[in-house]
């Protein structure tokens, strides 16, 4: 039975009549979390006993006398009881004294429910492949597989042992013939009798001599009877027996002595698989690397509150520590529980318990999992991605597959050069192309070749930072993000005013983003080497307020932030921008202070490192903030080919859906047409044929037309302006060149731009764009 609702944070029983009994009135009580006033409290009949009911203290309170337990005391009675805070959608329709049902998890169990959840827990007496088909189906068909390759592999192999094994049978002979002499002749006692020699022992030596030769005549004996009988019996098979039967009996000869000459670290048959340097894990060894850890003493000891279990391709291990020592302790000690263990430190791995601060759990691989390539992305067998829903990134520790989502959140990614930073990321954004309803923004501050396909499909791209062709990206960027945060800010507002049948929580749906008439679909915001905007001289203070805005605000209307750098320190990427990322991910990184810089604060504490990652392991990160748990991930790979095999799709699918849109269609902004710098020194260059401007004009100027872009200028020294111009206007071929003024009846000269020179640059950039 569903609970009523109640209030307050204490319970009073309250009897309330057996529903097959009659009511019969009694003491009042006021029931006044539900609502249903007062009124007379019935009194149960004999029989089973009354049904219990709780009602907040503040009604008891406030009602008349406490309600009281009546009727036969030594009746048997059952009771159920209410808890505050417990409340369903059916409390609305509860009635006074309707009985209600005990929660398991807050009212201690009968014996009945104990026994039934250790019956519960009983192992069952066959196991589980033998009982279900499809694992008895897995577990033949596995028996099958492996005994088929293991065959056919010697069977190939069969000549090749036959030869060595016909090779080493005469050292092998000579081994056992050799053996036989020293037997015979008690070669095991000259030791012994050279002894004697040394200490001038006559006795002793005598004594040994007479046993020797009362051996070696036992022995002789028993050889030379030995080889008559076998040479007797030897011609009598030869008589015997058919030529088969000798050529077996030798084959059997020269195989045991192959087997007997073959050198030790040679043998004759080879493994059908790589043995691996697997090793069961017990106490004994566990407590031994604890101890060499120094987390405990022999006389302290270490429990084991769950026993050791094989979990996947290695080893599970649950210890409590002693009093006193806690998980932060085991985790700066890592290095040294793989030397006790004797495995590498790469095959360790920590986990906290949330229910004790000195209880580890300890993962041992049996071979460093990282270093294994988890292979090709899945993309490229889909033919289109719900970006809704969580898609493959890659697999874990244990090879289980990690979801990611992008929905509602920013993440940041951070790692030293070449370790797949650029790949993991690009990985997120190919899974993102392949949902034709998702806007790309995609920004690459190294202008490499890794992101240049996204051209064909993202609604905004720029590479690198330096001008190039008649295009300022550092200015594009600026521009688009500026385009992204108005359409952001506007987001808000139509989702607000949007029916509560469209839109039920006032937040984006897959069918509101899907519908062109809103336009508000998913967005992805790709920056790789964020650094190289954040730094930039003229844009990158508007920049970093954009995307901390960005990051802080847009996730909340479906556009998502992922930002990557190998900079991750406050001077490349402040930590007013790195804080408004949920998400991050370190892949190999120099130090653990690095690493914490990347993960946030409070990381390292709970086993968080990415500096102990190897060079080895490209692609490989610690995940923390996608679910409740942090962890490895072992990204999927996409190389350039894959990419290009994934974005080809893509394109094909953003076609078919009509929404290719932005830079990928050939569309340009307002806001970027007219944010080129060449315009921007035309609009305030003065007009006639000699105009000319100094430099730390045209940037006041410049500043006060502009201020979202060119704000920053006004605040530098004069020699600073000039500076900041003449770096902006140098793409377009436009160098200032000295122009003196009149000032005061004085000659002043500086260094400034003239008009015609900005006329000719516009003129040749339009000339080149139109041949191009």
């Amino acid at each position: 039975m569903a609970p009523s609702k109640t209030t307050g944070t204490g319970i009073a029983l309250v009897p309330v009549p057996d529903p097959e009994g009659p009511p019969v009135s009694g003491d009042h009580v006021t029931d006044t979390a539900a609502g249903l006033g007062t009124g007379p409290l019935p009194v149960p009949p004999p029989g089973p006993g009354p049904v219990l009911t709780a009602v907040p203290d503040s009604a008891t309170d406030t009602g008349p006398e406490p309600a009281r337990r009546t009727g036969d005391r030594d009746a048997n009675r059952s009771w159920e009881i209410e808890l505050p805070g417990a409340d369903t959608e059916d409390d609305a329709g509860a009635a006074n004294g309707s009985s209600v049902d005990l929660p398991a998890n807050f009212y201690p169990p009968s014996m009945a429910e104990q026994m039934k959840a250790k019956d519960a827990a009983r192992k069952p007496v066959i196991p589980d492949w033998l009982t279900v088909s499809e694992q008895r189906q897995a577990l033949l068909k596995w028996t099958v597989d492996h005994y088929t390759h293991t065959g056919a592999y010697h069977a190939v192999r069969a000549p090749w042992y036959a030869s060595k094994l016909t090779a080493y049978a005469p050292r092998g002979v000579w081994r056992w013939l050799n053996g036989l002499r020293r037997w015979v002749f008690d070669a095991e006692g000259q030791p012994l009798r050279a002894a004697a020699v040394a200490n001038n022992d006559a006795d002793q030596y005598f004594k040994l001599t007479k046993s020797r030769d009362s051996r070696v005549r036992a022995r002789g004996t028993i050889t030379g009877l030995g080889a008559v009988a076998g040479g007797l019996v030897a011609a009598a098979a030869a008589m015997a027996v058919p030529g088969s039967v000798e050529a077996l009996m030798c084959a059997a000869g020269v195989t045991a002595a192959g087997f007997s000459g073959a050198p030790a670290d040679r043998p004759i048959v080879e493994g059908a698989q790589v043995k691996f340097r697997y090793r069961k894990l017990t106490s004994d060894i566990v407590e031994r690397a604890f101890e060499a850890a120094g987390l405990t003493t022999a006389k302290l000891g270490i429990s084991f509150p769950r026993p050791i279990v094989q979990d996947g391709d290695g080893w599970r291990v649950v210890v409590d520590l002693p009093y006193g020592n806690t998980f932060a302790q085991a985790v700066r000690a890592r290095d040294k529980l793989a030397s006790g263990i004797d495995v590498a430190e790469t095959q360790v791995f920590l986990d906290p318990d949330p229910s004790s601060s000195r209880r580890v759990s300890m993962w041992v691989a049996n071979q460093d999992p990282l270093a294994v390539s988890p292979g090709r992305t899945p993309l490229l067998a889909m033919d289109r991605v719900d970006f809704w829903e969580p898609f493959a990134w890659g697999v874990d520790e244990r090879g289980n597959d990690v979801m990611a989502s992008m929905l509602w959140l920013s993440m940041l990614i951070g790692a030293v050069p070449r370790q797949g930073k650029t790949f993991s990321a690009r990985t997120i954004a190919l899974a993102a192309a392949l949902d034709p309803w998702v806007r790309l923004y995609v920004f690459d501050g190294k202008a490499s070749p890794d992101w240049r396909g996204f051209k064909g499909i993202a609604h905004r791209t720029a590479f690198g930072v330096v001008p190039y062709d008649g295009t300022d990206p550092a200015a594009h960027v600026l521009a688009s993000l500026e385009e992204l945060k108005a359409d952001v800010e506007s987001r808000y507002h139509r989702l607000s005013e949007l029916p509560v049948h469209i839109c039920p929580e006032g937040k984006l749906t897959p069918a509101i983003s899907r519908d062109p008439k809103y336009d508000m679909p998913l967005t992805l915001i790709v920056v790789d080497e964020v650094q190289e905007y954040l730094q930039h001289p003229i844009h990158g203070k508007r920049i970093l307020e954009l995307l901390v805005f960005l990051a802080r605000v847009a996730p909340a209307v479906g556009v998502a932030v992922l930002l990557s750098t190998q900079k991750p320190d406050d001077k490349a990427c402040p930590s007013v921008l790195r804080d408004q990322c949920q998400v991050r991910f370190a892949l190999r990184v120099g130090s653990y202070h690095v690493s914490e810089t990347i993960l946030g604060a409070g990381s390292y504490p709970e086993g968080l490192d990415a500096s102990r990652l190897l060079r080895s392991h490209k692609g490989v990160g610690i995940l923390r903030g996608m679910s409740d748990e942090a962890g490895i991930v072992r990204t999927y790979l996409a190389d350039g080919g894959d990419a290009h095999t994934i974005l080809a799709r893509a394109r094909a699918l953003r076609e078919d859906t009509g929404t290719l849109s932005g830079d990928a269609a050939g569309e340009r902004t307002a806001t970027e047409g007219a944010a080129t710098v060449l315009e921007d020194v035309a609009m305030v260059m003065p007009r006639g044929k000699d105009a000319a401007m100094w430099s730390d004009d045209i940037a006041d100027a410049l500043a006060e037309l502009r201020p979202d872009v060119y704000g920053a200028w006004a605040d530098l020294e004069d020699t600073d302006k000039a500076r900041q111009v003449g770096s902006a206007l140098k793409p377009f071929g436009v160098t200032p060149k000295p122009i003196g003024r009149r000032v005061d009846g004085k000659t002043v000269t500086r260094y400034g731009v003239r008009g015609q020179q900005i006329h000719e640059a516009i003129t040749q950039r339009n000339g080149i764009n139109a041949s191009d």
